[in-house]
């Protein structure tokens, strides 16, 4: 927290890549790491999106941390005996401090773990979904999207940019502002863009080009969840997403699109922000709307020219043991 009160966030990430050449110490091996995340977070969210989409289920394992931690760390609750199997730990920070036991960084997911040594290689959340498209491209399943083709990098990377600051993180400065001049300008950032986004996407189907890309996962995973907790516990309250209706719509589109709203737990989500959040919410009261199932509607958004994989394909179902639960998603209800 800044001296007026604005929220910073801690970016000192473990910086470390995985790559096709071994150039860092660590070169792709399908099988040899465990890609840690909880469906709680935007920043896992963009993983298992893109993890789906590019078919790298059997070269990268998954492991699903539970919705709530404390200030230690991101737990295996979920698990039987509350560890996670592959890995044998009870917490991800266990993880952490097999790297490095004076490591005094937050605990974060999304986290790659080399289940040979326990440690974290890379917690970088930015750059791994990037790697996943470029330096794990021998496994990538036939079809597979390119969500961060080289033509359009440069434009991906500054949508990005802006996208990160005002909005993916802009939710949290507003929330987590200390004082109400942090709020406000927090607050009035993230609405500025949302409808400088609203302009962009009036037309054009995805953020990027004709297709999905990196650009369009970003985006989503702060707006899957706007409705459900940023408009109401992170006071982003102008309107909710449900009420802006391109985006909405560009929204919903996604969310019916396969890898993206397959992927999404709401009761995860909700239970995280509302339990973890004592500070805002001592309560610990979970709120049992908003209704889901709007996702669900017609959205037009296919009369806009687009294809959703380019010359790629959709992904197929999801893999055996990575589904959410159907009580957790209208997908569920069909």
């Amino acid at each position: 927290m800044s001296a007026g009160g604005a929220y910073t966030r801690d970016s000192r990430y473990i910086t470390t890549r995985i790559t096709a050449d071994g150039r860092e110490g660590f070169p792709v091996e399908p099988g040899r790491y465990r890609l840690v995340v909880s469906r709680a977070c935007p920043w896992a969210g963009r993983a298992v999106i893109v993890r789906r989409l590019l078919g790298l289920e059997t070269a990268l394992p998954m492991a699903v941390a539970g919705p709530t931690h404390d200030e230690r760390s991101w737990s295996f609750d979920l698990d039987p005996g509350g560890r996670d199997p592959v890995l044998g730990i009870a917490l991800l920070r266990d993880a952490y401090l097999a790297r490095d036991p004076g490591d005094d960084r937050g605990v974060t997911v999304p986290a790659i773990v080399d289940v040979a040594t326990g440690e974290v290689v890379t917690n970088d959340f930015a750059r791994m979904t990037i790697d996943m498209s470029l330096e794990w491209a021998a496994h990538h399943r036939a079809g597979a999207p390119a969500l961060y083709p080289r033509a359009l990098r440069p434009e991906i990377d500054a949508v990005d940019e802006v996208v990160y600051g005002d909005v993916n993180n802009g939710v949290y400065q507003a929330g987590f502002a200390g004082s109400q001049e942090a709020y406000a300008s927090a607050y009035t950032r993230l609405f500025t863009r949302l409808d400088l986004l609203t302009e962009r996407l009036r037309t054009s189907r995805y953020l990027v080009g004709d297709t999905i890309t990196e650009a369009d996962v970003r985006l989503f995973t702060t707006l899957v969840r706007f409705d459900a907790v940023y408009h109401g516990h992170f006071k982003c309250n102008r309107q909710k997403l449900s009420e802006m209706p391109v985006l909405w719509g560009y929204a919903r589109d996604l969310f019916q699109t396969p890898g993206f709203g397959d992927t999404v737990d709401f009761d995860h989500i909700k239970r995280h922000y509302y339990l973890v959040h004592q500070d805002i919410n001592p309560t610990g009261v979970v709120p049992a709307g908003p209704d889901p199932s709007g996702r669900l509607a017609p959205h037009d958004r296919a009369s806009l020219a687009g294809r959703p994989f380019g010359d790629g394909t959709a992904p197929g179902p999801v893999a055996p043991g990575e589904a959410v639960p159907a009580g957790h998603t209208p997908l569920g209800r069909t």
